[in-house]
């Protein structure tokens, strides 16, 4: 008899935080494992590496999240670490017009080395919104045309931060459960209790059904309200369990 142990039944997922330096991509992990927020600025160099485990929609998911260098000076370091990557996020500054207008390009950085995955769109620093250097459309606009959900956030305040990779990791869930149903053999598959004539039983309404979310929203959101984010339910879930490498 073998013996099992938590971590076999454990789902990994690498993600990775893209997007120009001091946009807040060390502090949206740090915030989002540890639970802390600090204003001192430190550039990355290279890449860093936070985990968190968290249970979602049954699963127990150990989350690695990947924060890499913004500075092109790194690329040929910071690349290879996409690799393998399963969701991404696309963080710019609303104080930062440059860092917005390279957005397009770190998705294509990221499709290059891993082709198409979950992505998210996240505007940090809403809390500035009277400094912001882009407008409301032009934000939304970018969402709509590289077809990814956008996310307003505050890292500063914790704002809509557990909300982002909850998404993240709900897609990639929905999508990876997508393809084994697809791929497990015809005469293999459980029997539909509605058109197998061999059923005596008859079919039964489904009190629970399984909500997945999308891969794309089909449209950002347009409205939002600062103040913190709670990310609690009535579930239990296991506190956060982070390391830095």
């Amino acid at each position: 008899m073998c013996d099992m142990t938590e971590d076999d039944f454990e789902v990994p997922i690498k993600g990775v935080i893209v997007g120009n330096g001091a946009v807040g991509k060390s502090s949206m992990i740090q915030r989002y494992c540890k639970g802390i927020f600090t204003s001192e600025y430190k550039k990355t160099i290279g890449v860093d590496f936070l985990e968190r485990q968290l249970s979602i929609e049954e699963n127990d998911v150990r989350l690695m999240l990947w924060d890499t260098a913004g500075q092109e000076e790194f690329d040929a370091i910071t690349r290879t670490y996409y690799r393998g990557g399963q969701i991404a996020v696309l963080a710019f500054s609303t104080t930062d017009r440059d860092s917005f207008d390279a957005i397009p390009s770190w998705k294509t950085k990221v499709e290059d080395e891993v082709g198409d995955i979950v992505m998210a769109l996240v505007q940090n620093k809403v809390d500035l919104i009277d400094e912001a250097q882009m407008t409301v459309e032009e934000v939304e606009e970018m969402a709509k045309r590289l077809k990814v959900k956008l996310f307003r956030a505050s890292v500063k305040e914790d704002f809509n931060i557990e909300e982002l990779f909850k998404y993240l990791v709900s897609s990639y869930l929905s999508t990876r459960d997508n393809v084994v149903q697809l791929t497990v053999p015809e005469h293999k598959r459980p029997a539909n209790p509605v058109t197998d004539n061999h059923s005596s039983k008859p079919s039964q309404p489904d009190n629970n059904p399984t909500i997945r979310l999308p891969v794309a929203s089909g449209g950002p959101e347009s409205a939002f309200e600062l103040k913190p984010s709670r990310g609690n339910s009535s579930k239990k879930v296991k506190a956060p369990a982070c390391t830095l490498l």
